[in-house]
């Protein structure tokens, strides 16, 4: 099979302006809620993009945790290698694809540290097996072996027992859009494509990119 002639038709909804709200938050909340009652796999999971001082931009996925009209949130290791490409440039990309859905969801803007409390709440909704994993693993950094991580946990376990605490170094991130993006594929490849860019004012600009 050659891959160059792998083709998929999308046929299977559209996106207008009529359709779609004007607010790209409340346009968000619908396609995902769509995603999530269409049982689409892991409809939570988001692709997210930084950059580094050596200007090379690196992806992952991590897990959306909550939104609002302050942003988007995930929870991670502020030491890992996305912490750290934070730290020293706080703009960030995430995108959603929603294959069963034929569509994709991307939102650029600034990112920063939610508060200390609001880490620690969902810190402590997590099941134990994962709080005692952010004690274990030394996010993005050279182990020997994977010993080094039940070894990590089996110590770290014995020490808190069912109550461990939040690692200083393990929080949330909220990524607080100033664009968006809605992309809803449509037949022979002139798909739906809207934008919404936040304006001086706190409104957004709307507007249809050629596909």
């Amino acid at each position: 099979m050659n891959i160059a002639d792998l083709r998929k038709s999308y046929e299977k909804a559209e996106l207008s302006e009529s359709a779609s709200h004007a607010d790209p938050l409340k346009q968000f909340e619908r396609w995902l809620n769509e995603a999530i009652s269409g049982e689409v796999p892991e409809p939570n999971a988001m692709t997210l993009a930084t950059v580094g001082s050596n200007l090379r931009p690196s992806t992952r996925i991590v897990l959306i945790k909550g939104y609002d009209e302050r942003g988007i949130v995930w929870y991670t290791n502020y030491q890992s290698h996305k912490g750290r490409e934070l730290a020293g440039n706080p703009f960030a990309a995430l995108q959603f694809h929603w294959v069963e859905m034929e569509r994709v969801v991307r939102i650029e803007g600034m990112v920063e540290k939610v508060s200390d409390a609001e880490s620690d709440q969902y810190f402590h909704s997590r099941p134990l097996d994962s709080r005692i994993g952010a004690w274990a693993s030394p996010q993005s950094e050279v182990i020997d072996s994977r010993t080094v991580l039940v070894t990590n946990a089996a110590k770290y376990g014995a020490q808190f027992l069912l109550q461990p605490p939040r690692p200083p170094h393990w929080g949330g991130y909220r990524l607080k859009p100033d664009n968006w993006q809605f992309w809803q594929g449509r037949k022979s490849r002139l798909h739906d494509r809207l934008r919404y860019t936040l304006q001086g004012d706190g409104g957004w600009l709307r507007e249809r990119l050629a596909p």
